[in-house]
């Protein structure tokens, strides 16, 4: 049997490792940031007649620019944006995938801010991109003098802003953006993956866009939408920004049933928004409930909370996992993550590790006071 290192790969891509979490299907799933709310049972009814609607036409291709979904996208986000501000593709990592295929590749650079999303040096790499990995303070915050003291040092040509960062939850002040975007040439890219769950007060990157053609913001439906599997991304930016990718997208990348769907919850937005406002309360119940049993739990602003000081982190996940409860171990030391999750799927976590405590005793250090951006 023909192994990949017998393949004639591109020499960059050898001995990397894809990405990918565990898929293990266990009673309590808290790993990969999902909203574990079900879609309201009257959106399911209205999104299953569009796309009844839609397979009738699946014998032509879909509307190549998909021209309602982005208007409908622009109406959701508001902030004077308009179709010709928005592009979309089939999750938020083609749209990276697709702006690193236009402004990168071979001899152009990215610049990120490790620890942070494990996708974007697999993307760079993928797209011949080089990858330069700038460091965090030591409680994952980013200013904006470590910002820009990395930008001037890399000049790259595209600038990967997590926020709030993946795996740590931490928030990014706009300033910061502000910051690195008057000291690059290049794209700067803001991915707000997470930005319905920010605390009351916070404000998107969105309020950036005018006046700044370079500026990308990225967004998903598979987190507050609860549209994990239907794979829906998107931006908004100058619509330069749409006429680039144009040039690098697959025709017709947006199939008529994904279009249907995304119009269907788009149309609900309320009712489909309703359930963040929950996960957010778990979320700081977890935030909380950690701290009180020891944990160091670092600032979140996403639906999930990275707690530290953690003496075996594969110790913690295999006790839960037996106890049909898995979570994340993101390769921070001392470090594991955990999405809010139901209710009842908080209460399941935070009484399994009270369990954990009772067996082997507390974390030595003290908790971090305020673990809520």
């Amino acid at each position: 049997m023909t192994s990949l290192s017998d393949l004639p790969i591109r020499d960059d891509l050898r001995g990397r490792e894809p990405y990918g979490a565990p898929q293990l299907h266990v009673r309590v799933e808290l790993n990969v940031n999902e909203n574990t709310h079900p879609v309201p049972d009257a959106v399911q009814a209205d999104i299953m007649s569009r796309l009844q609607s839609a397979v009738s036409g699946v014998n032509r291709y879909p509307d190549r620019e998909f021209t309602e979904l982005r208007d409908a996208l622009a109406g959701y986000l508001g902030h004077g944006l308009t179709r010709d501000n928005i592009w979309a593709a089939n999750g938020s990592n083609e749209i990276l995938q697709q702006l690193m295929q236009a402004f990168g590749g071979f001899g152009r650079t990215a610049l990120g801010f490790a620890p942070t999303y494990s996708m974007y040096p697999l993307l760079a790499a993928g797209t011949g991109t080089g990858w330069v990995a700038g460091d965090r303070d030591d409680d994952f915050e980013l200013t904006s003098e470590r910002a820009v003291d990395w930008v001037r040092r890399v000049r790259p040509d595209l600038v990967l802003l997590c926020s709030p960062n993946n795996p740590t939850g931490t928030p990014l002040d706009l300033e910061v953006i502000e910051a690195v975007y008057d000291a690059s040439d290049g794209i700067v890219v803001v991915d707000e993956a997470y930005a319905e769950f920010f605390p009351e007060g916070e404000s998107s990157a969105l309020t950036l866009l005018p006046g700044r053609e370079r500026l990308v913001v990225s967004r998903t439906m598979s987190k507050a939408f609860a549209f994990a599997g239907v794979r829906l991304g998107y931006l908004a930016a100058d619509p330069a920004i749409a006429d680039a990718l144009r040039l690098v997208r697959l025709p017709y990348h947006l199939s008529a049933l994904t279009q249907a769907a995304a119009l269907g919850a788009l149309a609900h937005a309320d009712e489909m928004l309703a359930m963040v406002e929950d996960i957010k309360r778990q979320r700081d119940r977890i935030a909380t409930g950690l701290a009180e049993l020891g944990f160091l739990v670092h600032r979140t602003s996403s639906n999930f909370v990275l707690f530290g000081e953690v003496e075996n982190p594969r110790g913690v996940f295999e006790e839960l996992l037996a106890e049909g409860i898995i979570i994340r171990e993101m390769g921070i030391p001392n470090h594991l993550r955990v999405s809010a999750g139901t209710e009842a799927e908080t209460t399941e976590f935070l009484d399994a590790m009270a369990r954990y405590i009772e067996r082997h005793g507390s974390p030595k250090r003290a908790a971090s006071p305020s673990p809520v951006g």
